[in-house]
């Protein structure tokens, strides 16, 4: 028998929460029965300005539906910010059991035009900030012997895309975390997972719509709705996923896909070893025919959304 997705009585810290993709899992979390830390700083999706007022608009819609929410506005690039994000759930509600990594900024740049601000910046908030959340919530999900991270990776860093070197680093980073969490907390009952989310938003909204066809795909992508990735988060948060771990999940409108992960493809092998003019006639003419294409993720990805 099935166990049923049930996150009823814990305690889920969603970060960058206070709108888009993250706001969409707090809501979902919420309504499933959680008890939601909403971790949101307030910054354009270049990292800009500052305010509590998407978080306190998330927090109103959960709220709204009889649902339970605290607030924090820490950054989660700094390793003492990550240790209050996680203080704030211990001492709003008494634990913590849930860590969903989403927050996250853009600066894209082609690469050899890319600062290293740029670079650092990037990294800091997605790759970092998920090492530190997740570090400080480990310490209280090893002693109570429960819980489940669910981070936030990128088609970006899974198959690549352009000018986003920062971004495509730190996001497949993640996925090398994640699976060295799962790795090493299992013992613990921790379980941790990736999803690559898709959604219609400000990153393509540039797509153009100025004939018939061009207007019906845009109508079909805009069907990419945040909450659409929200389903996913909560499933492999809940009990019913206590066998799921160091997955890489992607989640695009209706479809769900499981990702692969790297491993050989193909080998060649010599008794006495290679030269390099050895590799160059022999080794890599029999290598080649595996040789991956410089694909972006809108040319895996190439079909509209169903």
């Amino acid at each position: 028998m099935s166990t049923s997705p049930s996150i009823e009585g814990k305690v889920a810290i969603v970060t960058g929460s206070g709108s888009g993709i993250g706001q969409a899992i707090a809501l979902a979390m919420a309504a499933a029965g959680a008890k939601v830390v909403i971790n949101d700083i307030g910054v354009s999706l270049q990292g800009e300005g500052g305010s509590n007022s998407p978080a306190m608009q998330t927090q109103a819609l959960i709220r709204e539906a009889g649902g339970e929410a605290v607030i924090n506005t820490d950054s989660v690039s700094e390793w003492a910010n990550a240790k209050r994000i996680v203080d704030c759930a211990l001492d709003s509600f008494g634990r913590v059991d849930i860590v969903v990594n989403n927050a996250g900024i853009l600066r894209d740049a082609i690469f050899h035009k890319m600062s290293p601000e740029q670079w650092l910046a990037v990294i800091n908030v997605h790759l970092n900030g998920s090492f530190f959340v997740s570090r400080a919530a480990a310490e209280h999900f090893r002693e109570q012997q429960s819980g489940a991270f669910v981070h936030m990776t990128s088609t970006s860093g899974l198959v690549g895309n352009v000018g986003q070197a920062n971004y495509s680093a730190a996001k497949l980073g993640i996925v090398g975390l994640s699976k060295t969490i799962a790795m090493d907390m299992q013992r613990f009952g921790v379980r941790s997972n990736c999803i690559a989310p898709f959604a219609w938003g400000r990153m393509t909204s540039s797509i153009p719509s100025d004939t018939p066809e061009q207007k019906a795909r845009v109508e079909r992508l805009q069907q990419m709705t945040p909450d659409k990735n929200a389903p996913l988060a909560v499933y492999l948060a809940s009990d019913a996923a206590k066998d799921v771990s160091g997955q890489v999940f992607a989640a695009r409108n209706n479809e769900l896909f499981l990702m692969s992960q790297s491993r050989p493809l193909r080998s060649v092998q010599r008794s006495d070893g290679w030269t390099p003019q050895q590799i160059a006639e022999h080794g890599m003419p029999a290598l080649r025919g595996s040789f991956l294409p410089l694909d972006a993720s809108a040319d895996v990805f190439s079909w509209d959304p169903v």
